[in-house]
Formats: structure tokens, C-alpha cells, sequence
């Protein structure tokens, strides 16, 4: 039996999702904008979508940006997740 391999991402990749979860708060939205605004300049800020948890205790924040490489991408993990406000990024 062959091992699947995850499908192959072809950049550039238009319109490619990062959602980011975190705990509720100005802080984490202003984080995600401050490191999409360092690593894909030129994302669409309007197209960003937040939505509360159902006890509104965590956020997840939605961005599409266009990706250039994997390189980009683990930059973007690694400046989220050393913030210390990110829980996960998907």
C-alpha cells in the first residue's frame, strides 16, 4: 500500500486562507494584521473575517493573502504563534 502524499500547492497561490485562533480581544486581530501587513503586503484587510466562539472566549481570524512560497507561509507561523496571543494557525 503507497503512503498519500498531501496535494502539491502551486505558487503563486491567489487567495490563500490563514485562519488564526486566539483568545478574544483587540490584540489578536492586531497581531494578525501586523504580521500579514510584514509577510503579504497588499492583502484585502476588508475581506478578513472574525468570529467570537460560543462563549466568546476565543477568536478566530480569518485572512486571505496571495502565498509566494512555503518560505513565506512558516515565517507567518512562526511570527504568529511567538506572540503569544495565537493558539493555532490552520
Amino acid at each position: 500500500m503507497t503512503e498519500q502524499q498531501p496535494p502539491k500547492i502551486e505558487f503563486p497561490c491567489q487567495d490563500y486562507p490563514i485562519k488564526v485562533l486566539g483568545d478574544a480581544g483587540d490584540g489578536l486581530y492586531q497581531c494578525v494584521l501586523e504580521v500579514m501587513e510584514r509577510h503579504a503586503p497588499g492583502f484585502d484587510e476588508a475581506a478578513i473575517t472574525v468570529k467570537d466562539s460560543r462563549n466568546g472566549r476565543y477568536q478566530s481570524v480569518t485572512v486571505w493573502i496571495v502565498a509566494t512560497g512555503e518560505p513565506q507561509l512558516r515565517s507567518i507561523h512562526q511570527d504568529l504563534t511567538a506572540s503569544g496571543l495565537v493558539k493555532m494557525v490552520i
